[in-house]
């Protein structure tokens, strides 16, 4: 797979003129994916449309004057209404989006993230880049194929070293029981994904996927779960367990 070079130059660009303004931001998303992807296939081609980012809540009051010197363009009613969690800005030359989110990532569900955005030079860490996209309540096939390229591409494990972090998905998916049941819905269908499908994968990737997938879920069965945890559960989805995303116009 190929990633147009300006949007990549782009993302590194304001990476660094951000860091140089001393403001703690990093990649989120499907760049962020493809960063920690170096090895591709065909069938994780996708456009990128937008860059996301993640920013310190410290920061939160410089994004606006920052970003209008790197050439965007603030969205002022969307900013004004939801500045404290989330801003929009808009390139004026190319007319695509940037998504900044402070502090902590909400769209289906919650992960916080302000006290872990110094564990990787460009994006957020691993476990929270693979729970980004396994929170989705509604998981398109391209979200989908970023589970797969971020568990055919990177190792599991205990700690936060160019892993993914099993100990810090099972923490969040004990806080957060919602968060738990749409990420235990998805990997279910991210392994029937690849069961069904040919995706161009040899046999010893699509192993390799499905091995990972499994280890979560075993992961995430041997939680010890609280009390509080267990009679959330008892409930399931009777009670809705996710929030409702608003969606925003381009």
């Amino acid at each position: 797979m190929t990633t147009p070079p300006e949007i990549v130059s782009e993302m590194n660009r304001l990476i660094n003129a951000a860091r140089l303004h001393k403001i703690d931001m990093r990649v989120i998303g499907g760049l962020a994916v493809r960063v920690h992807s170096p090895l591709q296939r065909e069938a994780f081609t996708r456009e990128y449309p937008d860059i996301d980012f993640v920013v310190h809540k410290k920061s939160r009051h410089k994004l606006s004057p920052f970003f209008r010197g790197m050439g965007y363009t603030p969205d002022r009613q969307f900013n004004v209404l939801n500045g404290n969690r989330r801003q929009i800005f808009i390139d004026t030359r190319t007319g695509r989006r940037v998504d900044v989110f402070v502090g902590d990532f909400e769209m289906c569900h919650k992960l916080p993230l302000q006290k872990r955005l110094h564990l990787d030079p460009l994006t957020v860490p691993l476990a929270e880049l693979f729970l980004s996209k396994t929170q989705i309540l509604e998981l398109n096939r391209k979200d989908a194929l970023d589970i797969i390229a971020l568990l055919l591409n990177n190792e599991l494990g205990r700690d936060d070293d160019k892993k993914i972090n099993l100990h810090r998905i099972a923490r969040l998916c004990l806080r957060y029981w919602g968060l738990y049941k749409t990420t235990s819905i998805n990997l279910a269908r991210v392994e029937e994904m690849l069961l069904r499908e040919d995706l161009g994968f040899d046999e010893e990737e699509k192993q390799t996927v499905l091995r990972r997938i499994r280890r979560i879920q075993r992961t995430l069965k041997a939680i010890n779960k609280n009390l509080f945890w267990k009679f959330r559960n008892q409930i399931g989805t009777r009670l809705r367990w996710y929030s409702e995303v608003e969606e925003v116009d381009q």
